[in-house]
């Protein structure tokens, strides 16, 4: 069966040049990241010229740890982001509409599946549904951005109730192999396409973007 279009996030983008890259090569969204602790930390205002550079149709999706979810919100209303991605061990007690919400979870082991399971469907009872998930590789002690490979083999046929976005150790040589093995609904890439980190480098993003369309077409 013909798989769908696979979504494709450039996550940590610094730069206007670099948003406005990413999009003309035909990514769906760029990722935006707020954790202070993140070579990839974008400060409010420097974070309002890299949405400003972006064209009507690409989304920018702010990427928060730790940060309670009315704040997330507000700095997300302030900026005109679309998405907001978010580690969370527990549903949100607030809304984050009209944002879509994507919970983050760093995955091991099946016990780490389940968990994303009973989150999903925990918000639901709560009427809060995530938009999708987002399953990234675990690294003690670090919040994405590693470069440590998912756990594709368990990822394979994973069904959490909503879209899953696949993230962790993803490169121009490895997308397709992912797309094919998970099937997911979209994927993520920060370190995979950088030549140094927050810096992307133009021929590993366009190259990145061309596998992945590839594998799902």
């Amino acid at each position: 069966m013909r798989m769908a279009s696979v979504r494709i996030k450039i996550c940590g983008v610094t730069t206007p040049e670099d948003a406005r890259f990413a999009a003309e090569c035909g990514a769906d969204a760029v990722g935006l990241n707020f954790y202070p602790h993140s070579p990839r930390f974008l400060d409010p205002h420097t974070a309002a010229a890299v949405v400003r550079a972006l064209p009507p149709f690409t989304a920018p999706v702010g990427v928060f740890v730790g940060m309670p979810l009315r704040q997330v919100c507000a700095v997300a209303f302030q900026l005109g982001l679309r998405g907001v991605q978010t580690y969370d061990d527990r549903p949100p007690a607030d809304d984050p509409f009209p944002f879509a919400h994507v919970p983050a979870f760093r995955v091991k082991d099946a016990a780490g599946l389940e968990h994303v399971r009973r989150y999903v469907e925990a918000a639901r009872q709560l009427g809060r549904p995530p938009a999708a998930v987002l399953i990234d590789s675990h690294v003690e002690g670090q919040m994405g951005g590693t470069g440590h490979a998912a756990p594709w083999e368990l990822l394979r046929g994973f069904d959490p109730g909503v879209p899953l976005v696949l993230a962790g150790g993803l490169t121009p040589e490895n997308v397709a192999e992912a797309v094919a093995l998970v099937r997911p609904w979209g994927v993520d890439v920060a370190s995979g396409v950088e030549s140094s980190p927050g810096r992307k480098d133009p021929d590993r993003v366009a190259r990145f973007v061309r596998s992945a369309r590839a594998a799902a077409g």
